[in-house]
Formats: structure tokens, C-alpha cells, sequence
């Protein structure tokens, strides 16, 4: 959607008990940082070893890079206009960012009197890790948000919100070479683990859209719940989770029938607004942001029940977990911030001020 992540009024959590659900109380150990400054890539420290976090910060343009053992902000990359959805190339050795040159339009706003959209603008771009800089942006339709990644890497599947479309982009030709027609407001795209079949949210129709990869044909639509945003499968192929933002739930999958099982209540709608999906690496805990919620909520991939939930930041929404397990982070936009916490203690540990509304996290390991 145009809408960043900023938008919704922050408001006090009712949460509806599904199980033993706990909520543990804001931080208070965490250290807050000043916001970076622009680095050329020669600043950046070389890495050697360990892992980083990747931040797009939607108002600003850039890219944050935050080194994983210090965390700390070691640079910040120019990309273009409103850097959103940020996937890695297979080998690791490329960043993908979905940029628009669409105007921000709030909900309310008569979209009649925003600025005309800057098509130019629109693209996916190229980062390239050991250079630290953007070396290409691919044509990829128009107001790109979210993306997958074929298993080769050679095609980018995109959600094209404002034509209501997935565009199958050729990597190498930098072009798109067919677009699927989906429901309305689609954002969230995901490659299956089998790389066979594509599943896209709408947000308007409150659907997952089914793509057959091959055959680049919809063969399924699923009703999950208002305004679904983001789908995140298990390893083996055969569950998934997907966000109903203003229902307050998590839909739950089997998508080898492609139905609904059932829905995860995490609180009040309206007041719990799943946003941002992440399993450990274990796969046994699935972490959601709920942006206006100011939480993180935890469930038992095995049983589907929240076990937990606790206070990160203002709205936060893009989420990862770090390799081994051990550490969260939040990009919480209207506060221009990223919150790291201790999956153990889930408290905050720190909050790194960033550039201008941070949207999306990648995590890549060496």
C-alpha cells in the first residue's frame, strides 16, 4: 500500500486471551543512539564475518546498514524514493529494494490534490553488498512495494499495487515480461518453499492470491481477513501464516489444500494491527510486529497459541531475527528508529535512530 508505517495513532492493548498469554512490561535497559549521517561505501568498515541488518528508510531514501555484533549504525546508503520491500539475491551477494516515485497518501487524504507520481522513479534496485552502493534499478511496473525472489534469481515477482497486478520481472533484461491480474491493494509477495507457486496478499479483498510460477496463471484465491499484508511459511512447505491487519489475527494456512485452518486472535481490532512477520531460525516461534500495538507478540509455531508479548517501540512494523536466534529487530517508523531486543528477556536494548521512517529489515549472515 502508499500508506508508510507511520500513520495510525498509537493506542493502549486490549488482548483477547487464546492461551496462557503474558505481556511483559516496557523496557527500561535500553541506550538510545544519534541519528547517522550519510557515508560514502569506502567509510563502510569492511565485513568479515558475523551478521548485519539492512534498514530501508522510506521518507528519507537510504539504506542503513547495522553491524550485527556492535549494534551500532556503520552506514547509510543514498537509493532513490521511498525505498520499501528489501529481499536478497540467492547467493547473498545482491540487495533488492522496491522504490516508487508514487506521493505518500495518508488514508483520508483526496489523493486528487497529492502531487502527480513520478513514474521515473519506479523500480527495483540493485545493491551491491561488497560495494556498498547501488549499482542498477530494473524496470519493475508501476509503484513497486514488495517483492520475491525466484530460486535462481533470475525472476522478481512484484506487487504492482496501482494496477493491481504480480509483474514476473527477467533479472537479466531489467524488464517486466508479464504481470498476473490479482485483487485489489496487493503488497505482500512470497515464493513458496517449493519456488512452484507465488502467494500475494490484497489488502481490499482481504485475500491471498495463488500463482502457478510455470504456468503464470492465479489458480486460487483465499479469504484470510482485512487487510492482509504479509505471508510467511514454514520450511517444509506445507503451513503458512499470514497478517489480518484490522481483524487483529493471524491466519493460518495449510497450503497444500490451500484453505484456511484457522484464525490467531493476538487482541482488540483496531487497537492490535498485525503487521511484519519473522520465525526464528528454528522455526518454532513466529515473532508479529502490530504497528499502533507498539508490540511484538509470540506464538508456538507447533501450537498456534500466543505465548507472549511485549512493548517495543512506536508502530513498529518490518521485523527480523538474527541468525542465531538470540536477537530481534524492529523498524518502528514514526520514530525514525530500529529497536533491538533480547529475545530472552524480551526487553529493548537499544534503539538506533535511523534517517527517516524505516520500513523494511533484511538480515544477511556470513
Amino acid at each position: 500500500m502508499r500508506k508508510p508505517l507511520f500513520l495510525l495513532a498509537a493506542s493502549c492493548v486490549v488482548l483477547i486471551a487464546t492461551s496462557c498469554s503474558t505481556t511483559t512490561p516496557p523496557a527500561t535497559t535500553e541506550t538510545a543512539s544519534k541519528a547517522p549521517t550519510a557515508a560514502s561505501p569506502a567509510a563502510i568498515p569492511e565485513w568479515k564475518s558475523g551478521y548485519r541488518v539492512f534498514i530501508t528508510n522510506e521518507t528519507s531514501g537510504d539504506l542503513s546498514i547495522i553491524d550485527g555484533t556492535t549494534h551500532e549504525v556503520v552506514g547509510t546508503i543514498p537509493l532513490g524514493k521511498r525505498p520499501r520491500g528489501i529481499h536478497a539475491s540467492p547467493d547473498g551477494k545482491l540487495i533488492y529494494v522496491a522504490l516508487s516515485g508514487s506521493p505518500l497518501a495518508p488514508p483520508g487524504v483526496d489523493e486528487s490534490t497529492l502531487p502527480p507520481a513520478d513514474k521515473s522513479a519506479d523500480g527495483i534496485g540493485v545493491f551491491d553488498v561488497a560495494q556498498n552502493k547501488l549499482v542498477r534499478v530494473i524496470q519493475a511496473g508501476s509503484d513497486p512495494e514488495n517483492f520475491a525472489i525466484s530460486q535462481d534469481g533470475n525472476t522478481i515477482f512484484v506487487s504492482n499495487e496501482d494496477i493491481s497486478g504480480v509483474s514476473f520481472v527477467d533479472v537479466p533484461a531489467g524488464k517486466v515480461t508479464h504481470t498476473v491480474k490479482v485483487g485489489g491493494e496487493p503488497e505482500g509477495v512470497t515464493l513458496a518453499p517449493n519456488g512452484k507457486y507465488i502467494y500475494a496478499t490484497s489488502e481490499e479483498e482481504g485475500t491471498v492470491e495463488v500463482i502457478d510460477v510455470a504456468a503464470r496463471k492465479l489458480i486460487k484465491t483465499i479469504k484470510v481477513g482485512r487487510r492482509p499484508r504479509n505471508v510467511e511459511f514454514l520450511p517444509d512447505g506445507k503451513r503458512a501464516y499470514v497478517n489480518a491487519e484490522n481483524d487483529g489475527t493471524i491466519a493460518v494456512l495449510d497450503t497444500e489444500k490451500n484453505v484456511k485452518l484457522q484464525d490467531i486472535q493476538l487482541g482488540a481490532a483496531g487497537e492490535i494491527k498485525p503487521m511484519g512477520l519473522v520465525l526464528a531460525p528454528d522455526t518454532k516461534t513466529l515473532y508479529i510486529s502490530t504497528g499502533r500495538g507498539k508490540k511484538v507478540f509470540v506464538v508456538d509455531a507447533a501450537t498456534n497459541q500466543t505465548t507472549a508479548s511485549f512493548e517495543v517501540g512506536t508502530r513498529p512494523w518490518g521485523i527480523g531475527i538474527s541468525p542465531d536466534g538470540k536477537t530481534l529487530f524492529t523498524a518502528n517508523g514514526p520514530s525514525n528508529d530500529v529497536s533491538v531486543v533480547d529475545v530472552a528477556t524480551k526487553t529493548v536494548t537499544k534503539k538506533l535512530k535511523l534517517t527517516g521512517s524505516p520500513w523494511g529489515v533484511l538480515i544477511l549472515n556470513r
